[in-house]
């Protein structure tokens, strides 16, 4: 590792406002914020904070962003804790309001990068807990490239109900299995008011789960940060940690771009395929990447998967919740594992100022007797679970996880839809059967627009016993907790003229995992036919602010950014 060069000064940033005789109304404010003459000297640590009361993902993270005050004070620096925004996937879910959802990660980057920058921190934590937070927190401290880190509100315990652990995915295919006769309203309550216990992120490995072990494996969150249960003494102590260590970055002159490198994305994908991970890592990655000017592509997740086995045996294509994997050893001992089997960079370098490797020599290892991850020579799967489909549908890339399928294939005729609500109606009024491919499209970045999560309808097919047998395929996105035969992300999307706009009801479709293909029985001159006479639907939004995001958004396969 090179020599990384120190600054001159630990508030080298700062002092441009709280330095001089003619920074007196500058320092001024300050005081009136709570700073003395002391305080002037020492770095200035901004604290993002993504605090809320509308989502059980966010509402302790008040109380964490305390915490990391104590340890920044503790450690020398002067801390500012200031808020970003969140919305809740899992109450946004299935409605209009989905579409505001990955917009807000953009929001989310740019609100920390303007806020950092206007008041010349010399360092940032984030802490984020619900699925946009996280990549919008590493977007933003990317681009800002000064000591930064970021922490993990942590996974939600899960809940019980009638002996068995519920979480919010269980709801969503309650209404499903309820549509079908197959439970009554009494046990849909029941369900309801037993999968949420209280703060924490959604218990599979899902997003946020998923994002919180990337971001580790990435070598930007302290070791374990990502395991722990938001509600508990150690994601306190987590907190407090990481804002003594921000001190030692500042001290030692890292900054994320030394730590972001091509290796540690690699190490990322790695552990999420590992892991089963969710669909959205594949776009979040990339749009972290983005930042850097790191030429990280889709291809490059299929070139990692087909040598990572799935290992852990996590919803929610598997049996257990991220609090059984931090029962057994968590994200670290998996780490630990993947490092011994040659599959990681061990000299990455990250927020501990050590490399991935150092960090790992004192981590645990694998609980004896455990079943959540599977041992290397016998894994769930010998390749990896997200699986990234080209063919005439989607000649520039789609997304498909594989997890917990026994099939991963599937043909048959295509049912069309135009929307999410009309896809969720006809499937509610049982007008979707065995065999077919339901497609929903103009759900993409443009053409949504927002680029919807779609796991009201996914969730819904599988309570109605259809989650292996019906395929389903869109331009838009799917919840973590998503499983089924689904694929999406389909690039180009049809509001731009993708070959998924030129689909009928009647036509067939193959989905096929193991060839890596998503095709349509048509032949290039037919699409091509079909497509001279297509028109983009009209704009959706004409004002605010999903109508700037339609002029400025990138495709699905390049990260869906904002350029």
């Amino acid at each position: 590792m090179s020599e990384i060069e120190k600054p001159a000064q630990l508030n080298s940033r700062s002092r441009a406002i709280t330095e001089g005789d003619i920074r007196a109304p500058n320092r001024s404010m300050l005081r009136a914020v709570g700073l003395t003459d002391e305080d002037f000297t020492k770095p200035l640590i901004g604290v993002a904070s993504t605090w809320a009361e509308i989502t059980p993902c966010n509402s302790h993270i008040n109380r964490l962003a305390e915490k990391v005050r104590e340890g920044v004070r503790v450690g020398g620096g002067v801390p500012q804790i200031f808020g970003t925004i969140t919305v809740s996937d899992g109450i946004a879910m299935g409605t209009e309001g989905m579409k505001f959802s990955l917009p807000s990660r953009e929001v989310i980057a740019d609100s920390i990068e303007l806020v950092s920058n206007a008041q010349r921190f010399d360092g940032v934590v984030a802490i984020g807990g619900c699925d946009k937070n996280m990549p919008g927190c590493l977007m933003a401290l990317a681009r800002l490239d000064i000591p930064s880190l970021f922490v993990y509100g942590g996974t939600i315990m899960p809940g019980t109900c009638r002996g068995h652990d519920v979480d919010i995915v269980s709801v969503f295919e309650a209404v499903g299995q309820f549509s079908a006769g197959k439970i009554s309203r009494e046990q849909l309550k029941e369900v309801e008011c037993s999968a949420i216990p209280g703060a924490g992120s959604c218990g599979g490995m899902y997003t946020a789960n998923t994002m919180a072990s990337s971001i580790e494996a990435l070598g930007m969150s302290l070791p374990g940060s990502s395991s722990m249960p938001a509600v508990t003494a150690r994601k306190a102590q987590d907190c407090y940690e990481a804002g003594q260590a921000i001190i030692n970055l500042i001290e030692r002159g890292i900054t994320p771009r030394q730590i972001l490198t091509r290796d540690a994305f690699e190490n990322a994908i790695i552990l999420v395929m590992a892991l089963g991970g969710s669909t959205n890592a594949i776009l979040h990655l990339i749009a972290i990447a983005r930042q850097l000017d790191l030429p990280l592509t889709i291809d490059d997740f299929t070139r990692v998967g087909k040598k990572i086995p799935h290992l852990a045996d996590l919803k929610p294509g598997g049996r257990f919740a991220m609090t059984d994997l931090d029962r057994v050893g968590g994200v670290q001992a998996v780490l630990k594992m993947l490092l011994r089997a040659g599959f990681l960079h061990g000299d990455t370098l990250t927020v501990t100022g050590k490399t991935l490797e150092e960090n790992l020599a004192s981590a645990p290892d694998l609980a004896e007797g455990q079943d959540v991850v599977m041992p290397l020579e016998k894994p769930l799967h010998p390749s990896a679970p997200l699986v990234i489909l080209k063919g005439n549908l989607a000649p520039e890339g789609a997304v498909c996880k594989i997890a917990g399928l026994k099939v991963t294939s599937h043909r048959g005729p295509a049912k069309v839809f135009n929307s999410e609500e009309e896809t969720f109606d006809a499937i509610m009024n049982h007008r979707i059967t065995h065999g077919d491919v339901v497609v929903i499209r103009y759900e993409g970045p443009k053409g949504g627009p927002g680029m919807r999560e779609m796991l009201a309808v996914t969730a819904a097919l599988v309570g109605q016993g259809y989650g292996e047998t019906v395929g389903l395929i869109t331009d838009g996105r799917f919840s973590g907790g998503t499983h089924g035969m689904v694929v999406g992300h389909i690039t180009p999307e049809a509001q731009v003229g993708g070959p998924i706009a030129a689909v009928q009801d009647g036509d067939i479709i193959t989905i096929d995992a193991e060839q890596n293909l998503l095709a349509v029985d048509l032949s290039e001159e037919e699409i091509a036919r079909r497509l001279q006479t297509w028109q983009a639907p009209p704009p959706r939004y004409k004002s605010g602010v999903l109508a700037k995001y339609v002029k400025l958004v990138a495709s699905a396969s390049n990260g869906a950014i904002t350029e």
